[in-house]
């Protein structure tokens, strides 16, 4: 893209955006405290950057996501970790206090998500699809599916003002086929905001230095100069892009310019919430422009 024309671009998406009555609010959900920024802080920047408001919620304190330390210690160090990736990244970052690797679909912990939903306003909703290796994840996502239509049902939370609007709910991608793959309906190339999505993943050291690459058996690979590691961090970031995550990329951009993007995040559209026309989607995600 020419210099020119990203200029001009982005000033035609900033004035999309501010268009609207009021700035669009955006809510990612995600089981522990680098979860969403794992399928969404690129994302998460690119609306910053146009003036929306984002959170945000690891439904769990990640109090078990370690190797040799845990309880109480740890979920205060992923919590200062998520505080500092919300900084960094300019956004609201809240974690529960729900424990790590016990999450259950619960009435309790659903309200606490219907609460969070209504309290941001959110236009936007995210969470993992239902289904994944981790207990945490699908239950994340059972939660927020479960919320998709009690956010706007007034009895429900009575303590907490419904929505008038259901939110438009969508899943990140992942790579697990069964029941049924994941569909990309919407593809947000991120190669201008790489380098942040890497930064706001560089502060969950606790995770992307130690406790991942050690479930991975790959601990001795990790750099111990800081800045060495982050290049290691970008690079094990830097998977390649889905086909069809590609033929979503070429929908939204046009083949040109999809064919020039390197790394991208796909969401799903959740059939529970408020369904979006392609119009909808632009105006609820104008970085794609026009």
């Amino acid at each position: 893209m020419k210099p020119a024309f990203t200029i001009v671009f982005f000033l035609l998406s900033a004035a999309a955006l501010l268009a609207q009555d009021v700035p669009l609010r955006v809510i990612a959900f995600g089981a522990h405290p680098d979860d969403c920024d794992i399928r969404a802080a690129g994302t998460a920047a690119k609306f910053r950057a146009l003036g929306a408001a984002v959170k945000f919620v690891s439904v769990t304190n990640g109090d078990a996501g370690h190797q040799s330390m845990g309880g109480g210690a740890l979920a205060k160090r992923r919590r200062a970790e998520a505080e500092e990736s919300g900084r960094r990244l300019g956004i609201t970052y809240e974690v529960l206090d729900n424990h790590d690797g016990e999450l259950l679909p619960t009435l309790a912990v659903r309200e606490q998500i219907i609460r969070r939903i209504r309290q941001w306003n959110a236009d936007i909703v995210l969470a993992p699809r239902p289904n994944d290796y981790h207990p945490d994840h699908r239950y994340t996502g059972v939660l927020v599916q479960d919320a998709a239509y009690m956010v706007v049902v007034p009895n429900v939370c009575p303590d907490t003002p419904p929505l008038r609007k259901n939110p438009v709910f969508l899943y990140y991608e992942d790579h697990f086929q069964k029941p049924s793959p994941f569909r990309p309906d919407v593809a947000i190339g991120i190669d201008d905001v790489f380098d942040l999505k890497v930064a706001a993943l560089d502060a969950h050291v606790s995770q992307v230095y130690e406790w991942l690459p050690w479930v991975d058996g790959q601990l001795d690979t990790v750099p111990k100069d800081p800045a060495e590691r982050k290049r290691w961090l970008a690079q094990s970031r830097g998977n390649e892009i889905a086909p069809a995550v590609r033929r979503a990329l070429e929908k939204w951009y046009g083949p040109e310019r999809a064919a020039k993007i390197a790394h991208a995040e796909a969401f799903e559209i959740c059939e529970y919430g408020r369904q979006p026309s392609d119009e909808d989607l632009r105006r609820l995600f104008p970085m794609l422009g026009r």
